[in-house]
């Protein structure tokens, strides 16, 4: 073919690029795809008369705009009798136009960078700068580069010579690639007046009424910054004892837990995210089954999520079927006994009925505690995967696993590397960046530096590789992976104590007394639920197998649009049984099991998170436990037909493979969700598709992530 005249393409937004012939033929074999025609040489030949018709109106338009293409190309589909792929090309040209729109309707520009229509939405309502008006004044990637800049400054605190320009632009390809994402305070607050940059704290509860309410102020503060809190209530005495100053009696910890709700609620009104709370009792405290079965009451405690703290002894007292002691954290004294195996039949059973309690195994959490001489675990963050010590901050950022593999679907391990050592610098600058609210989390914040390095995309990473979530190769990628993080996180946490010196409580640390020399931070890896930041990123949430292979996806109010797994899609492209209506079909029911028109290994690998065997759910959990040095955010969902002794099996497995911790979640246990299924007979009668609210990304099905 002779050298063509058409050189250049005018973009949607006004940019002139290099026209590349490769695009056309790329959208036309999709639409081949599409229709069960997977012919390269056609599309192929198909653009080539694209490229025909341009040239011989190259004179009237030289610089031709990429609609004026699609025009063409839908023209060329049906002069040459092919009226069924130029459906599906017309299809596709709407759906992403209508995608578009929608991107511009929730205020991001078309040459910012690339998000979902969803990511959008999400931005612009809790992230996105606004002005005094409430307008948003900020795109995604000027987000990004306020970010980066602020965390770039803390360089020069180290080397005056510091080149900040240099890790600026690093940190900005980090996030702008979707890479790696740091935990939401940060991407909002990061360059702003406000600056506190932390997700998540313990606040102590102490057994006085000043220090009780001392510590409702500081969740409130908190929360007005986005960060979200945990509190051990196993300092206050229980109900019915003793007040000596007022010749009164306590009402015990369930009462007081009701004042933190009620401050929660009054101060989620007017923040930027919703406020979340994890509240710890011990087994031993007198009022546990008040604490076990308070959320029985609909309405209760709904901004609270609960754990019981089990230690070895009680774990083993209720193997053996043996009491174990009630003591009185007043005066340490035994109030009564109680048998161990009722109070975990009970526990199960609430889980199974409620979703809380969870498990907190304290003495496993406390036997790797880095820092013992400088105090023990009581309580974790709002969704269990960082135990910490009162006062204590964690930073927090994920790196996006499904942007870690070549081409050919292996894990491009350099780029990991290169990934988790910029991702360690970035977090360990996180701490001095940070405005904390109160000089105690200040304080702790910078003798132990604690960071948490942990993944998104891991579900979507294990799609692309062809290997099913629930098998012992996930198993075994799941420890390739997190060894490897864990490893070099360790490596650049030590290369940045050799610049910048280590934590300040390093001496008598686990660090120490494992023989390292220096060590920058006391930790280096949580794996945390990610939730909006992997919406963000477009990629499964945390660890979580995939919710639903195509879901409609509530966008804005009034208003859904259906979503299908990228991996999914490109897969039933290329193996040519992607339609429309077997998109629609899969929506209504989330699953792609027992459609027999997908071939059976396909339907093996993609398994959504119903289809999973629970004790595959906490297999996974412990596999990455193992190379986590804090803990691990992991929902086991459970269909609705789930037993109690299932929710007894997944308990006693996660404590048997040494876990820190166990959540389990029914769907249909809790009157408010933001995953809706629905029952079989409902979706035949309704046609309804799988739905999921604008901000659930995976996890619990009924739960708000905070990160």
């Amino acid at each position: 073919m002779e050298q063509h005249l058409i050189r250049k393409v005018r973009k949607r937004d006004g940019r002139i690029v290099d026209f590349d012939i490769s695009k056309i033929s790329g959208a036309i074999h999709k639409a081949l795809n599409a229709t069960g025609h997977a012919d390269g040489k056609l599309a192929a030949s198909l653009a080539d008369e694209v490229l025909k018709r341009l040239q011989q109106k190259a004179e009237e338009i030289p610089v031709p705009t990429v609609e004026q293409i699609q025009d063409i190309v839908e023209r060329v589909l049906i002069d040459k009798d092919l009226p069924e792929i130029a459906k599906a090309y017309i299809l596709y040209r709407n759906m992403r136009a209508s995608v578009r729109a929608a991107r511009q309707f929730v205020g991001v520009p078309l040459n910012d960078i690339k998000v979902s229509v969803n990511a959008a939405k999400v931005l612009s309502q809790r992230y996105l700068i606004k002005d005094e008006k409430g307008e948003v004044i900020e795109t995604p990637g000027q987000m990004f580069r306020r970010v980066a800049m602020a965390i770039a400054a803390p360089d020069q605190l180290y080397n005056s010579k510091a080149n900040l320009k240099a890790t600026e632009e690093k940190f900005f390809n980090l996030m702008a690639n979707f890479e790696f994402l740091p935990n939401s305070p940060t991407l909002m607050n990061a360059g702003t007046s406000l600056g506190q940059l932390a997700a998540c704290f313990v606040i102590p509860v102490e057994d006085s009424i000043p220090a009780i309410f001392d510590a409702v102020k500081y969740m409130a503060i908190i929360h007005q910054t986005g960060g979200g809190t945990g509190f051990s209530f196993s300092r206050l005495r229980p109900k019915g004892d003793i007040v000596r100053s007022t010749k009164g009696i306590a009402s015990g910890p369930v009462s007081f837990m009701r004042v933190f709700d009620v401050a929660t609620d009054v101060i989620k009104q007017g923040g930027r995210r919703r406020g979340a709370n994890m509240g710890i009792l011990r087994y031993d405290h007198p009022d546990i089954l008040d604490f076990i079965t308070a959320k029985k009451k609909e309405g209760f405690l709904t901004n609270f999520n609960v754990s019981v703290a089990v230690s070895d002894s009680f774990m083993n007292a209720m193997s053996k079927g043996e009491d174990f002691s009630l003591i009185n954290p007043r005066n340490g004294e035994v109030t009564g006994k109680l048998s161990a195996r009722y109070l975990f039949d009970l526990i199960v059973t609430q889980a199974w009925s409620t979703g809380d309690p969870g498990l907190f195994f304290i003495d496993r959490a406390n036997a790797v505690n880095p820092t013992p001489d400088i105090g023990q675990f009581e309580s974790t963050n709002p969704c269990g995967e960082v135990p910490l010590l009162p006062y204590e901050p964690c930073n927090l950022g994920s790196i996006n696993l499904h942007k870690m593999l070549k081409s050919d679907g292996t894990i491009n391990w350099d780029k990991l590397r290169d990934t988790v050592h910029a991702s360690v610098h970035f977090l360990d600058n996180v701490i001095d960046a940070s405005k904390y609210p109160l000089p105690q989390i200040d304080h702790m914040a910078k003798v132990n530096r604690k960071i948490g390095l942990g993944v998104m995309g891991f579900a979507d990473m294990l799609l692309d590789m062809g290997v099913p979530y629930d098998s012992q190769a996930g198993l075994n990628v799941a420890e390739e992976v997190m060894k490897f993080i864990y490893e070099e996180a360790i490596k650049k946490s030590i290369e940045l104590a050799r610049e910048r010196g280590s934590f300040p409580n390093f001496k008598g640390s686990k660090w120490d007394k494992e023989g390292y020399e220096m060590m920058r931070n006391a930790t280096v890896t949580t794996i945390a639920p990610t939730g909006t930041i992997s919406i963000i990123a477009n990629t499964s949430s945390g660890i979580e197998p995939i919710f639903a292979v195509t879901y409609a996806r509530e966008v804005m109010e009034g208003t859904t649009l259906l979503e299908v797994n990228p991996v999914f899609e490109k897969v039933a492209r290329e193996r040519g049984f992607y339609s429309q209506e077997l998109m629609m079909e899969i929506s209504k029911r989330g699953t792609i099991q027992g459609i027999v028109d997908i071939p059976s290994e396909i339907r093996r690998v993609f398994v959504t998170s119903f289809d999973i065997a629970p004790e595959w759910h906490v297999r996974m959990q412990a596999a990455f436990q193992k190379y986590v040095d804090n803990a691990v955010s992991k929902t086991v969902n459970l269909p609705q037909d789930a037993t109690i002794d299932d929710v007894r099996k997944i308990y006693l497995l996660a404590y048997e493979l040494e876990c820190k911790g166990i959540t389990v979640y029914r769907y249909g246990s809790k009157p408010e969700q933001v995953l809706y299924i629905g029952t079989p007979e409902e979706r035949k009668v309704l046609e309804q598709p799988i739905t999921a609210s604008s901000e659930y990304s995976g996890g619990c099905a009924w739960g708000y992530c905070p990160l």
